[in-house]
């Protein structure tokens, strides 16, 4: 039985050619220059940076790849607010970007951008809070 009142999940279209690349190990750069609106090769770009202690390049990356999924979510259907499954693996680019930048901002004391980006994450599939270190 599903919830009437809630929206349908949002299920972003595949990018085959952009995720291949990725798979095959290709600098997320060149994906990210090939296909700017796939927030997965942004998603990637920003976690190296955190991974390397450059904060402000993984907050600059995840904010270019949140806001490009936003907008292919919207462009899905999505109006601000309802399902978007982790399952689904063309909504975990924009789901890891998001927690990139929550990530990001709590460590140059952004709590309310944190907490922003936390909830959408919590709001979209508690799921994706588990799978991305935000639990």
């Amino acid at each position: 039985m599903t919830n009437l009142l809630e929206p349908p999940e949002t299920l972003l279209p595949e990018n085959e050619a952009a995720q291949a690349a990725l798979d095959a190990g290709t600098d997320p750069a060149l994906v990210a220059a090939e296909h700017p609106t796939f927030s997965a090769a942004w998603a990637q770009l920003g976690e190296a940076a955190l991974e390397r202690g450059e904060t402000i390049a993984a907050y600059a990356y995840a904010r270019t790849g949140y806001h490009r999924g936003l907008d292919a979510l919207r462009r899905s259907g999505w109006k601000g607010f309802g399902p978007v499954p982790w399952r689904h693996r063309p909504n975990q680019g924009v789901l890891r970007a998001v927690a990139v930048l929550a990530k990001a901002a709590g460590a140059i004391g952004e709590t309310d951008e944190f907490d922003r980006c936390r909830q959408l994450l919590l709001d979209s599939d508690p799921a994706s809070v588990e799978a991305t270190g935000l639990a």
